[in-house]
């Protein structure tokens, strides 16, 4: 199922932080523990700072973790008590991180709009910093498909993107407009994290 790959694809992209670091900027001091289930990011003049929460780390790999880090980039890593990971890096090494995300997401856009599971989708737009999507669809065929469920994916995407660039989490939000490709017409609005709420 497409909703399930890009889950672990966006995982795997945190987690590794698939970066490469191109600066050599000036050391600073600032460790930070993690607290919640939530990514933390600091920016610094020099740094950033990310923790990971302890949810989001495989307990049985993470001296592979935290290898894989360093190769990419990352200057430091700091295990917290609460089993949570602060990565320091470069700015430049967040950067590549961030870049390396939309990457992520434009090719899962991608393979929405060419693969033969969302067939109603026909294009995906999204702006800069992915708080805003419109997925242009043959009305008609999306109202009788379960295609809404490409929506669920890109925000996904688009949260972790947001959290890994500083968002806080109460400030997080992903509007996706659902226009039909034949009049223009946007027939659906669906905000996250809102429409994960039942009340």
């Amino acid at each position: 199922m497409k909703k399930l790959f890009l889950v672990l694809t966006v995982l795997l992209l945190l987690i590794v932080s698939g970066c490469s670091d191109s600066g050599t900027p000036a050391e600073e001091s600032n460790d930070s523990a993690g607290a919640g289930d939530t990514v933390e990011v600091e920016k610094g003049l020099f740094d950033v700072t990310v923790t990971l929460p302890a949810a989001m780390i495989e307990a049985d790999d993470i001296e592979a973790t935290i290898a894989e880090a360093k190769k990419n980039g990352v200057k430091e890593v700091v295990v917290n008590e609460d089993g949570s990971l602060t990565y320091k890096m470069s700015k430049s090494t967040h950067s590549n991180m961030m870049r390396e995300l939309r990457k992520s997401f434009d090719e899962t856009a991608a393979e929405i709009i060419t693969g033969e599971d969302f067939v109603s989708i026909k294009e995906i737009k999204a702006n800069e910093d992915l708080t805003s999507i419109v997925l242009i669809v043959e009305k008609e065929a999306y109202e009788k498909s379960l295609d809404g469920f490409a929506s669920f994916g890109l925000a996904l995407v688009a949260m972790y993107y947001q959290l890994f660039d500083g968002v806080q989490e109460g400030d997080i939000s992903v509007t996706i407009n659902i226009e039909d490709f034949n009049t223009g017409e946007v027939f659906n609005t669906i905000i996250y994290p809102d429409a994960f709420k039942t009340d």
